[in-house]
């Protein structure tokens, strides 16, 4: 089984990109995002196997150390290989601090085959479409429909979870940040 460790906005923010990824499928686009029934989150990292609750009690034990702090959306991108669109975080030291200290918190776990997720070669995206099944034309209209719409957001980085990488998305465990 395949795990990964998510980082959550505050309700408004989700509402926000998730209103993005509804526009591209209302458009007839693309649903497969979804379909797939995951909240807006930035993955910090992936395992390909956990013992849950042991992963759970860590996580917990993390967040509670950690107090929740300002999110900036400020832009889109998208990896044209996989065709997935997304909005991307404006990073600071200490997003990428908070990063490399989830991976020590968890070293535990196995994150073979997820190198991209490791510290120092993470890319943090916040996914609104995975389109690598529709036609190219649909990416590039949900493309140019993100960057129409897309605004800059602020607001807050409120918990971390724990998923199940199944279709669709298993949220195992959730915990806020701090006293969030």
């Amino acid at each position: 089984m395949q795990y990964a460790i998510e980082l959550y906005f505050d309700p408004e923010t989700e509402q926000q990109l998730r209103h993005l990824s509804e526009r591209i499928a209302k458009e007839g686009l693309s649903t497969r995002f979804l379909d797939w029934k995951t909240r807006p989150h930035l993955t910090l990292a992936c395992f390909s196997d956990v013992d849950e609750a042991a992963c759970s009690a860590a996580l917990a034990a993390f967040a509670r150390s950690r107090r929740p702090w300002p999110a900036c959306i400020g832009s889109v991108g998208m990896f044209t290989d996989t065709k997935v669109i997304f909005a991307s975080p404006v990073m600071t030291e200490g997003m990428y601090q908070f990063q490399r200290e989830v991976h020590q918190a968890l070293h535990a776990f196995d994150t073979a085959g997820w190198d991209w997720y490791l510290p120092d070669r993470w890319l943090p995206h916040c996914t609104l479409a995975l389109m690598r099944d529709d036609p190219p034309e649909a990416f590039y209209r949900a493309s140019e429909l993100v960057l129409r719409e897309f605004r800059k957001m602020n607001g807050m980085f409120r918990a971390l979870g724990l998923v199940k990488v199944t279709f669709p998305v298993e949220e195992v465990f959730t915990v806020p940040l701090g006293d969030s």
